[in-house]
């Protein structure tokens, strides 16, 4: 049996959601290994001016537990 880790990272982007959730992505595989999948959690922008200016994607990052 397999145990798995679960740690929520935030990415951002300028152009749109699916953009900053694989930044999360890109961003948490810098340091985590055999990332296994991830879910978004979350949609959120900051507006300005009626305007979208930028896009947030809230994502959990699943990633086994190796033993030592």
């Amino acid at each position: 049996m397999t145990a798995v880790k679960i740690i929520k990272v935030m990415g951002t982007s300028d152009d749109s959601w699916q953009a900053a959730a694989e930044e999360a992505y890109r961003q948490a595989s810098q340091t985590v290994e055999d990332i296994s999948g991830i879910e978004v959690e979350d949609w959120t922008a900051n507006v300005e001016n009626g305007e979208i200016t930028q896009y947030k994607a809230t994502v959990e990052v699943a990633f086994p537990v190796h033993e030592q």
